[in-house]
């Protein structure tokens, strides 16, 4: 094959022409992503991913791109964490469409995959995507490890990873849930849950900021927050211990503002002041949409009803500062059977499954 394969330089900034690559990559990762659901509210764009990539503190973070004449056809990017006890690297790999079934993607498999041998990474995992209209396509199918779940053996994503020795590990529910218009219903469904719980709830104070946490409450979220890692659950995953302080959580703020991202999160208070569980939702620029991505309750603090009454009180807030926003995405692990019921109680519904691959 006539095509370049080489690392991704990281520009200062967009718009120079020392970007252009780096936009060129964005877009292509784009482009796959469409090809997969049929649309790009997934897809981030340039402004949003330069921060990820420029602040790799705790979150390394290698891309290589393909070239052919001048046009970027091919992508891998490899991801891990920086801690001492670290032993994964997540991969992922897009081809254009229009490229494919010419080994393009097993060659940006393999030099993804000696970046992360030479980093020391002895388990190397993967996503890949089936959308609602393809989940019943005919044919063998892949059951999930844990849960209820499937996917089409034949999906490109899933052909591709058995093909190069990875095994299911995981299969994760993507829901979607519309929001537009439904605030007042949001508010009636909150005042009822918190008046139905009374004392029961009674002992945690919910407490919501946009963007920055407040000082007081930046070690214990640093601890739910490393929580986020290792509790809910992983399926035959097997996954990294993520080290969080105060620093780190600032640091994951800054990079959100900096990408134009605005942030709601709700937090549980517990008499002792800390952090007993929150939820956030992410609300990138130029979108109507918004994801849902953190929300855990820590151990402990169990029982209580605090994930629906978070996530209620996030909706409230949502629809109060940001009415524009019609659509909420979340991904939750398909036996995840409590996080799921409470997402179906407020009316999210099945869009599609992500797998996670992994080989060791």
């Amino acid at each position: 094959m006539d095509i370049d394969i080489r690392p991704l330089d990281i520009p200062e900034r967009l718009g120079t022409p020392e970007a252009a690559d780096f936009e060129a990559f964005v877009e292509l990762t784009a482009d796959v992503q469409e090809s997969v659901w049929g649309h790009r509210r997934f897809a981030q764009e340039a402004a949003e991913l330069l921060p990820e990539f420029r602040d790799d503190r705790y979150t390394g973070r290698q891309a290589f791109a393909a070239w052919k004449d001048e046009r970027c056809i091919g992508r891998a990017e490899v991801l891990w964490e920086r801690g001492e006890e670290a032993r994964t690297a997540e991969i992922s790999v897009g081809v254009a469409v229009d490229e494919r079934g010419r080994g393009l993607g097993a060659e940006l498999l393999a030099r993804a995959e000696a970046h992360a041998r030479s980093l020391g990474r002895d388990i190397v995992a993967g996503y890949s995507d089936v959308a609602l209209a393809n989940l019943d396509a005919p044919g063998p199918r892949l059951e999930a490890p844990d849960g209820t779940g499937s996917i089409p053996a034949g999906a490109v994503g899933a052909s591709f990873a058995l093909r190069h020795g990875y095994r299911l590990a995981q299969l994760e529910r993507v829901s979607g849930l519309s929001v537009t218009g439904r605030l007042e219903e949001f508010r009636t469904l909150l005042s009822a849950r918190l008046a139905a719980q009374g004392a029961d709830s009674a002992a945690y104070r919910l407490t919501g900021w946009v963007d920055r946490a407040p000082e007081e409450l930046l070690d214990t979220l640093a601890v739910a927050h490393a929580s986020m890692a290792t509790d809910p659950p992983f399926g035959a995953v097997i996954v990294d211990e993520e080290v969080w302080d105060a620093a780190r959580v600032r640091a994951g703020e800054a990079r959100a503002l900096e990408a134009g991202r605005t942030t709601l999160v709700q937090a549980a208070i517990a008499p002792d002041g800390s952090v007993a569980a929150y939820t956030e939702l992410s609300l990138p620029s130029n979108s109507t949409a918004a994801f849902q991505w953190d929300t855990i309750v820590l151990g402990p603090h169990r029982g209580h009803g605090l994930g629906m009454l978070l996530k209620l009180a996030n909706l409230v807030h949502l629809g109060e500062t940001t009415p524009d926003r019609t659509d909420i995405y979340t991904w939750n692990a398909d036996e995840n059977d409590h996080m799921l019921a409470i997402n179906i109680a407020l009316g999210f519904t099945l869009r599609g499954m992500s797998a996670e691959w992994q080989r060791d």
